[in-house]
């Protein structure tokens, strides 16, 4: 390298190192804590974590759409259970998004290619899909009663009912354990 070329890699070697240096210098406000760890006041928006799982019991679920027997399965961003009777196998999700929009759920249904209509239960403006060829799905989202959108999805494996009336059930349902 010439003379020139080894100056400018020093003088850029020096402000690297003066910035690292500044910036380890400098001062945040505030107390350190652990990576997962709260103070006292802020564990309370946590404390019905994942408890949306639990708008409609169990029973509701299962006498909704028909079932004997219905097991829980995953819970986490979405609830889903499975269940089994006279209108054979059926799964069952349930989503709480509470930041979500009904413009955003019409909006991914239609991108998906899926049927979408508008409809209302207990007066506030709902969506139903239903996915193309799988005439045993259908998903229905509402507003929530506080914040975002609540969905729930209801697919009978042997089509033998009707999925969007269940899934409506179980919207109201929510609407109605949430006032």
């Amino acid at each position: 390298m010439s003379g020139g070329t080894w100056r400018a890699v020093r003088v850029l070697a020096a402000a690297t190192a003066v910035g690292l240096i500044a910036g380890c210098g400098s001062t945040i406000e505030g107390s350190p804590r652990a990576e997962g760890a709260s103070s006292s006041g802020d564990t309370e928006q946590f404390t019905a974590l994942l408890e949306e799982c639990n708008a409609v019991a169990d029973e509701q679920i299962a006498q909704t759409v028909g079932a004997d027997a219905i097991e829980r399965g995953f819970f986490g961003a979405i609830c889903r259970w499975d269940a089994v009777g006279a209108n054979g196998p059926v799964k069952v999700t349930f989503n709480w998004f509470e930041t979500g929009s009904l413009d955003t759920e019409r909006s991914t249904g239609e991108k998906l290619g899926y049927a979408v209509e508008s409809s209302t239960i207990q007066g506030r403006k709902a969506v139903v899909m239903r996915p193309p060829g799988d005439p045993g799905a259908c998903g229905v989202t509402v507003g929530s009663p506080s914040a975002g959108v609540v969905g729930w999805w209801v697919q009978f494996q042997t089509g033998a009912a009707d999925p969007c009336e269940a899934a409506s059930t179980l919207a109201d349902l929510t609407l109605n354990l949430s006032s």
